[in-house]
């Protein structure tokens, strides 16, 4: 394979890679709650708020990477990024108090508001717009992977060295990616993009009036506060709940969300790039269709009680998931290629400020007053919204025009 075709598979695969740490790292958390509660005996709005904390200060960070991304070196703002929220990671040794745990969480979140904003960025300017699904459910593939190895890495290292002890499995090769990451070429911004740049597609002020972004933004929105909600207390929630031991409940949720993951992410942007070839909406319909269906599927996994709740389980993560990577390449090809970060960086302050940083918080206060399965109602109903309003914003997709390898690859070093 020439040099020209290795680079952008090297360069996805490295941020693959410090994607699949960054949600490592979240989803730990998610496995070792019951052991925090009891090390601190706080209550499940607090432990809620832990998710919510990290959610804010790591939206409130976005808006200012996604400037800094559009002007300065990508490559170096996603390395420095990840040198930061690994350290910290590795910090949790000295968190001996909630409120220590709650300073660790926030600056994490700044950390990795870096990465997240600026990475997809990256990773659209190496590939065509017509692979952009396929590629996106690739680098995306590390959000339910990262999330299952969390479970799996905190329920195996958690109930046998301790709560902090996952975290420390989780911190480490961090350092080494992002090392990497300092030698990866950066693409020229736009160099496949095919659509000019209206002031709706190329300025700031613009995406509020820009209707492909706003319900892209929105629709994920509601979903990411289904699918924050349900990653954060599902183990709990199967520990308390369903009778499940702790590291059983993370180890059936950890391989669901694997399982589901592998298949949806990669499943999804193939799906969207090749309806892409009939229709512009074709992003949209993946992802409407795909909430649409988990609605029912949901209410079983969530309140039957009997043999159907893990087969529901798994068929409602599957159908949750199957949008992550067609969304995504929507919101990406909704702007222009100039202002993209500073778009995904308003696109994250939108999605987790109305989405998951607030539902793992208001799930949690509902179970305190009456029982999980009542703070999951509101899952199915962002899921519901979520599937009307991307439904709705078919209409506004922008036309993607199939588009080849160029001979040469034009690289900034």
């Amino acid at each position: 394979m020439s040099p020209h075709r290795l680079y952008p598979r090297t360069a996805l695969l490295v941020l693959t890679a410090l994607n699949l740490l960054n949600y490592i790292d979240r989803s730990v958390l998610n496995a070792v709650q019951p052991l925090i509660q009891d090390e601190f005996h706080v209550s499940d709005a607090q432990i809620g708020r832990l998710t919510t904390v990290f959610l804010i200060f790591y939206t409130l960070a976005a808006p200012v990477m996604g400037p800094l991304a559009d002007r300065y070196s990508r490559r170096l703002i996603v390395a420095l990024g990840a040198f930061a929220w690994s350290g910290v990671t590795l910090l949790t040794a000295f968190v001996h108090s909630y409120d220590s745990l709650l300073i660790r969480h926030t600056l994490v979140g700044v950390g990795e508001a870096s990465f997240v904003t600026i990475s997809p960025t990256f990773v659209a300017d190496l590939f065509p717009e017509s692979r952009r699904g396929r590629v996106l459910g690739v680098f995306y593939l590390a959000i339910p992977v990262g999330f299952a190895l969390g479970y799996l890495v905190g329920g195996y290292f958690g109930t046998r060295y301790g709560w902090r002890a996952p975290f420390y499995v989780g911190g480490g090769p961090g350092f080494l990616l992002a090392a990497l990451m300092l030698f990866m070429p950066e693409p020229e911004r736009g160099r496949f993009d095919t659509l000019r740049e209206t002031p709706e597609r190329a300025s700031v002020l613009g995406l509020a009036r820009n209707p492909a972004f706003l319900t892209a933004t929105l629709g994920m929105a509601m979903m990411t506060f289904a699918q924050g909600g349900l990653l954060v207390w599902m183990p709990t929630f199967l520990s308390r709940m369903r009778g499940y031991s702790l590291l059983d409940a993370n180890q059936l949720f950890g391989y669901i969300i694997a399982a589901d993951g592998m298949i949806a992410a990669l499943l999804g942007g193939w799906l969207g790039d090749l309806w892409l070839r009939r229709t512009k909406s074709a992003y949209y319909l993946v992802s409407a269709a795909s909430m649409g269906l988990g609605i029912p599927i949901m209410m079983i996994a969530l309140f039957d009680r009997g043999p159907a709740m893990v087969p529901g389980i798994a068929l409602a993560g599957f159908l949750l998931l199957l949008n992550t990577a067609p969304l995504n390449a929507a919101i990406i090809n909704s702007v222009g290629a100039h202002i993209r970060a500073t778009a995904i960086a308003v696109n994250l302050f939108v999605i987790h400020f109305l989405g998951d940083a607030f539902s793992p918080w208001l799930i949690g206060k509902v179970s305190d007053r009456s029982s999980l399965e009542s703070g999951f109602i509101s899952t199915v109903v962002a899921t519901a919204l979520s599937s009307a309003i991307l439904f709705y914003g078919m209409r506004f997709a922008p036309p993607v025009a199939s588009t080849q390898y160029p001979t040469t690859e034009r690289v900034n070093s």
